[in-house]
């Protein structure tokens, strides 16, 4: 049975895209379906010894990571003991015939002592505690009682052997039996026939325990016990995030995206049966702490469902064994999520001192959780197979709700990848549907009628270059001028972005990071008019079409010039050029940097020196695309650091632990509908810190910063600045 039903799960994956393992080349592959593809390369066992056998990001829950630590060698422990229990039960009460059997069997004991109390502390921590990331229904609890069984079980087994067999093991090597089987002594007569049948009850039922948990393990979310390891094994170990690339030139594609779950890959779908259903990826996801429909635990867990009710319909093969014991008189059903959204006017408020209005802007998962948990039920009469992947399972409020920031796939134990699954079903909306918010709709057209989210005109892209002179004295060439002056080109490219052409905040920015390079004495230029949008905005949106259109034409320039170096202040630019323009034919000789790298570069070559002390407090909120993408923080953190007078206080959540603004996968362009804004919490959990200063590194991160200082009545005593805004105050003063 055991075999059959994970036989049975395989043939449900293998109805997806096979996926694309390779190992040497830098760039992804293209599906030529037009599906959402997929290229992976094994992530090694240096990989899967840090996250199977270290648990290190369990451990990022330390109470947590320890309980799971105890149930993960406490079961490969045991295994020998199950072996010997076994054993002894067949050959009339002999023991495993190995050394140091005396010292073994002490080990099993001890640990089925401590495999006992994690099992009590679990439950504790999911129906005592009631951790809102764990569920708190029935199944959850199976596997408690399963396991307490199986420990109940050995130690009763050993107790009752120690009354049955005439020279049991020293007393000394058996902790827990032995007082046990003193106790039982009293009631049971040594070597009686009560003592052999309590042995033999006790024997019989761990056998019936453990092949029952066997057959529950690979039909329940403890599959991940096998899948979990392969998983990680045959991990993308590409740059983290990196999306695959449609080929849009196929004329053989049906379609383009995922509209079915068939159309992901077998790698996303494995991702699905991997899933431990523990909440962490939901518990930092800045939708669902924020009471927006979208929880990534649920996204795994419903499409794995809906993957198992699929598969079976179309295989013909039932995933549940015994089948006789579970379908007997029962309607032939599959889920289907109702229309739900979460209560988030109800929660936590009056909490805290400073009550129900500090409470709106406190983040909690809990409302989102119950409604994934209430709306994703059994519906009677329904057919897997007619039910609509984008609408019956996945809603488009969830689909657009996701900021990509990464947090969920940085937290899980498992190595499963949300982000990529949601930006398919995205790219199936967009491509195939037109379907999208009407901002984003909006902020689409502007990019590929103007190549800016606004829409302002192309040719004042360039119009910066004549305030940056008049505000700082420093004159920015184009690549155009230098060329037609006959001049040597730079090998350096400055990239002002949409950000730093069009938004007057933004351009304060550019013009102290052009300040800094001028004084470093860096040679420069930046495109002008002939720069377009990178593109990010569209890929994330789900518009794969006008993402490839941008950066072939963005490339072509770039070849033009002959650039080498390109430096960026914004962190969705930089990711998109150094991790996914390569794809796109961008020589990986070209250097991508972000203005925060370079400018830490300058200021340990002691080219660029700070002089002026700021007497700040500053906190420092990361940019996911910066951070997550790219694990760079540093960079800003050693900015810094370098600046006398500043004193740098970590929030609560910072590193790659922090809270993403909420303007990351498009959603700068696009309102929030439910719940509270992203922002707004983001910020408040800044303000717990009492900084002068909320300093951040991204054109996005500043504008939300902004935006959530002066909605919480906080902006004239808190401000929010770029680093490099510091660091230029503290270069030349005020």
């Amino acid at each position: 049975m055991f075999a059959t039903v994970i036989r049975r799960r395989i043939g449900y994956m293998r109805l997806g895209v096979p996926a694309v393992f390779e190992r040497h080349r830098p760039g992804g592959a293209r599906n030529n379906r037009g599906e959402g593809g997929g290229a992976y390369r094994r992530g090694g066992r240096t990989g899967l010894g840090a996250e199977v056998f270290g648990h290190r990001r369990l451990m990022n829950d330390i109470r947590s990571g320890i309980m799971h630590a105890v149930y993960f060698y406490g079961f490969i422990m045991l295994q020998f003991g199950a072996l010997d229990l076994i054993w002894k039960g067949l050959s009339g009460g002999r023991p495993l015939p190995i050394p140091f059997y005396g010292q073994f069997s002490w080990l099993q004991e001890a640990t089925v002592f401590l495999v006992l109390l994690a099992v009590i502390y679990g439950g504790y921590r999911r129906y005592g505690e009631r951790l809102p990331r764990l569920k708190k229904d029935l199944k959850p609890s199976i596997v408690l009682w399963f396991i307490g069984g199986l420990m109940l079980s050995i130690l009763m087994s050993l107790s009752f052997e120690r009354l049955a067999v005439a020279e049991p093991v020293h007393a000394g090597f058996a902790p827990i039996s032995a007082p046990v089987s003193e106790l039982l002594a009293n009631a049971v007569e040594r070597g009686g026939w009560l003592a052999h049948t309590g042995f033999e009850v006790f024997w019989w039922l761990h056998l019936l325990i453990l092949l029952s948990f066997l057959v529950y393990v690979p039909q329940s979310k403890h599959f991940h016990l096998i899948t979990a390891p392969v998983n990680i094994w045959f991990r993308r170990n590409t740059p983290p995030g990196r999306l695959t690339p449609l080929d849009l030139e196929n004329e053989e594609a049906e379609m383009f995206g995922v509209g079915k779950i068939e159309h992901f890959t077998q790698k996303q779908m494995l991702d699905l049966y991997a899933c431990v259903e523990c909440g962490r990826c939901t518990n930092v996801c800045p939708a669902s702490s924020t009471g927006k429909l979208l929880s990534p635990m649920h996204l795994i867990v419903k499409l794995r469902d809906h993957l198992t009710e699929k598969g079976a319909s179309i295989t013909s093969k039932s995933p549940w064994l015994p089948g006789s014991l579970i379908y007997r008189g029962k309607e032939p059903s599959a889920h289907v999520m109702g229309a739900v959204m979460p209560d988030w006017d109800s929660q936590g408020s009056g909490e805290g001192s400073e009550g129900a209005r500090s409470a709106t802007y406190r983040t909690n998962i809990a409302p989102t959780m119950e409604v994934q948990n209430a709306g994703w039920t059994k519906r009677a009469g329904a057919k897997a197979e007619e039910l609509e992947l984008i609408g019956d399972v996945m809603t488009e409020d969830e689909l657009w709700s996701c900021t990509t920031c990464r947090n969920c796939e940085e937290q899980c134990p498992v190595g499963n990848e949300h982000v990529d699954k949601i930006i398919d079903m995205r790219r199936y909306l967009v491509l195939m549907e037109g379907k999208l918010p009407s901002d984003g709709q909006r902020a689409l057209q502007n990019i590929e009628r103007q190549s800016n989210p606004w829409g302002l005109p192309r040719a004042e892209r360039a119009a910066w270059i004549e305030e940056c002179y008049s505000r700082t004295g420093v004159r920015v060439d184009t690549m155009a001028e230098r060329k037609q002056r006959g001049k040597k080109l730079p090998s350096l490219l400055l990239w002002a972005g949409s950000m730093g052409a069009y938004d007057t905040r933004s351009r304060k920015v550019l013009f102290d990071v052009i300040r800094l390079l001028a004084h470093a004495g860096i040679d420069f230029a930046t495109l002008g008019n002939e720069e377009k949008s990178s593109g990010d905005t569209a890929r994330r949106i789900g518009n794969e079409l006008l993402f490839q259109e941008l950066c072939k034409d963005n490339v072509a320039t770039f070849r033009k010039y002959g650039v080498s170096h390109i430096v960026t202040v914004c962190p969705h630019t930089f990711n998109t050029f150094k991790n996914e323009y390569p794809d796109f034919g961008l020589s990986a000789e070209v250097r991508v940097e972000h203005h925060t790298e370079l400018l830490a570069r300058l200021v340990a070559e002691g080219k660029l020196r700070t002089t002026f002390a700021l007497e700040e407090k500053v906190t420092i909120h990361d940019s996911c695309y910066l951070g997550r993408y790219n694990n760079s923080y540093e960079a800003p953190r050693s900015l810094l650091r370098a600046i006398p007078g500043v004193t740098v206080q970590e929030m609560e959540r910072s590193g790659a632990q922090g809270m993403c603004c909420g303007a990351g996968g498009g959603l700068m362009w696009m309102e929030e509908h439910s719940g509270t804004r992203v922002n707004y919490a983001r910020t408040a959990q800044a303000l717990e810190v009492k900084p002068s200063v909320i300093s951040s590194a991204c054109p996005y991160c500043l504008t939300m910063m902004e935006d959530g200082l002066r909605f919480l009545s906080a902006d004239e005593q808190v401000e929010a600045r770029d680093v490099a805004e510091l660091l230029a105050e503290s270069v030349f003063g005020k």
